[in-house]
């Protein structure tokens, strides 16, 4: 038996997981030196940090998923 339907989930949670790190990565930049905003954070960037690792997890899955065909 081969592959089923051909259902590919990497690709739209690839798109969700960059747009919404990508967000999250300007969100962050914008608003670094801000002071006092990161106080309850112990001064760690988190929305910079994090949607530097949704970006890259995103990126994880957008990879294979376009490069199955080739």
């Amino acid at each position: 038996m081969s592959g089923g339907i051909g259902l590919d989930v990497r690709l739209p949670i690839g798109i969700m997981f960059a747009l919404m790190g990508l967000t999250l990565v300007l969100y962050g930049w914008m608003t670094n030196g801000v002071p006092g905003f990161y106080d309850k954070s112990l001064g760690i960037n988190i929305n910079l940090w994090w949607g530097l690792v949704m970006t890259i997890f995103g990126g994880a899955m957008l990879a294979p998923a376009l490069l199955k065909g080739r």
